[in-house]
């Protein structure tokens, strides 16, 4: 896929879990220099394991070069400092707003004049979140897709303040990664987050009520409606801690049609969060 938006040579990603692994990857095998800071030594090397071995699976499959090659672009540290030299710089900080906001105005003292910072977030408010930051003019929306090695979509989620020629750039660079990019205006949860939760915890309030089983609901919507996964899957793979967090601030900002069914609480309470505990709707082990 061709564009007319290079990429940038130099990218930083902040946090490398498996979202922020998963977007250091995207850029990485695009020929990008990328930065991945964590909060300390133990989280960076495991970064720097995710990273490396999404790299060896995508060389597997027939990516041009050497896991040794690509990786040698990859730098990994605990210094935000590091991200001075950056043109881009995308936050995958967990949902959390404190944390958010103090990630971002931690990375964005250290930018030169005219570097991008970017958001992963697939909820907060993008307008509330560039209000905290001295250049808001120069903040956007990335929202990637978990698995990023897999998804198609980025959402580019315009803040208030975002200048106009951000979003064509943004843009861009989606499509530069060979992937395609939804364009929205800021709200909560914004298109995709808003469209898959509602989904998903209708499927939940089903379980809950003895309708069918997760399984039965999940083919459901693979055989009947093409969904390539369905809700409850999808919601172990995300995590059911992640998904609790995006629905309860929807029900705080939206109203209560999207108020957390118990069901999902009591899962999230047990420790069961999906796939990266081994057991939520699904069994994993």
């Amino acid at each position: 896929m061709s564009s007319t938006t290079a990429l940038p040579t130099r990218v930083g990603v902040l946090g490398g879990g498996r979202m922020g692994a998963g977007i250091a990857h995207a850029f990485l095998i695009n020929g990008c220099e990328v930065l991945v800071v964590e909060r300390d030594d133990d989280s960076a090397a495991a970064a720097r394991e995710r990273v490396e071995s999404a790299v060896a699976k995508s060389v597997e499959r027939g990516l041009a070069g050497t896991v040794e090659g690509i990786a040698s672009r990859l730098t990994v540290s605990t210094d935000y400092a590091d991200f001075a030299d950056r043109e881009l710089v995308v936050e995958a900080v967990p949902e959390i707003w404190d944390l958010k906001v103090s990630s971002l105005q931690g990375v964005e003292k250290h930018l030169a004049d005219g570097a991008v910072l970017a958001s992963n977030t697939s909820s907060l408010s993008m307008t509330g979140l560039a209000a905290e930051l001295a250049r808001p003019q120069d903040f956007i929306g990335l929202h990637f897709f978990n698995p990023v090695p897999a998804s198609t979509l980025i959402e580019v989620v315009i803040a208030q303040q975002s200048r106009p020629e951000l979003v064509g750039t943004a843009k861009g660079w989606v499509e530069a990664l060979g992937k395609t990019a939804v364009v929205v205006n800021d709200a909560p949860g914004f298109a995709s987050s808003r469209l898959g939760v509602a989904i998903a915890l209708e499927a939940m309030r089903m379980v809950e009520e003895g309708v069918a089983s997760a399984e039965d609901i999940d083919n459901a919507m693979v055989l009947g409606y093409k969904h390539p996964t369905g809700p409850l899957r999808t919601t172990d793979i995300v995590g059911l801690d992640v998904r609790l967090g995006i629905a309860e601030y929807l029900a705080e900002t939206l109203g209560e049609r999207f108020a957390p069914p118990q069901i999902l609480r009591e899962k999230v309470a047990r420790g069961e969060l999906g796939r990266k505990t081994g057991k939520g709707f699904f069994d994993w082990a």
